[in-house]
């Protein structure tokens, strides 16, 4: 028998556990009445929940709390722990891939018309891409994926399964089609951008 000198944590109402939930993979605040709507429950047993859930957390020493902002309610790391935090997106952010917009336009071929060689993406961009090919292996962004048979038997290069991961996609299939991608383009003609006509880096 394995016995603890912790004591037996009170369990969340169900208001608060959805709540929890909600607050976790949200990206920004929630709105009190967004939170009612998900809940179908009236604002005040929705806030009461969000005390019970912040004093829940607080009491048992989590390493986050759920805090009221302007914009309503969300998950956010504690004081306590807050250096950690910032040494971990100091690091991260260290860590992020830097692509200039060259390798950007090269990825994009090849993720579009994979398996292709360097010719095909060549033919495509107009212009010479060794160096690139060989900065997206190097990041393991693209892999080698065999030969074409033919004259040569040229390289076939393949987007990686790191390249999903770092694009936020679970299959290839889920990559925008070209018309989606023009309409996007299209809708942010106006708004800043990551990378320049000069070729200044951006981040992935």
């Amino acid at each position: 028998m394995i016995s603890s000198s912790v004591p037996c944590e009170a369990i969340l109402s169900d208001e608060a556990k959805r709540i929890e939930a909600v607050l976790f993979v949200a990206g920004g605040p929630v709105a009190l009445d967004e939170l009612a709507g998900l809940l179908s429950a009236p604002p005040s047993a929705v806030e009461r929940a969000l005390f019970e859930l912040q004093e829940a957390l607080a009491s048992r020493g989590h390493g986050v709390t759920v805090q009221r902002t302007a914009g309503g309610w969300r998950m956010t790391s504690s004081e306590e722990v807050a250096d950690t935090v910032l040494r971990f997106r100091d690091v991260a952010s260290s860590q992020k891939i830097r692509l200039s917009k060259a390798a950007v336009e090269t990825l994009a071929v090849l993720a579009y018309n994979q398996p292709a060689t360097r010719s095909d993406v060549e033919d495509i961009r107009g212009v010479r891409c060794e160096r690139v090919i060989d900065t997206l292996l190097a990041h393991r962004l693209i892999r080698i994926a065999g030969r074409r048979k033919g004259t040569g038997s040229p390289l076939l290069y393949r987007t990686t399964d790191f390249f999903l991961e770092s694009f936020g996609l679970s299959s290839i299939s889920e990559l925008p089609t070209l018309d989606e991608v023009e309409e996007l383009a299209a809708d942010r003609d106006d708004a800043p951008v990551a990378l320049s006509d000069d070729g200044q880096e951006g981040e992935v």
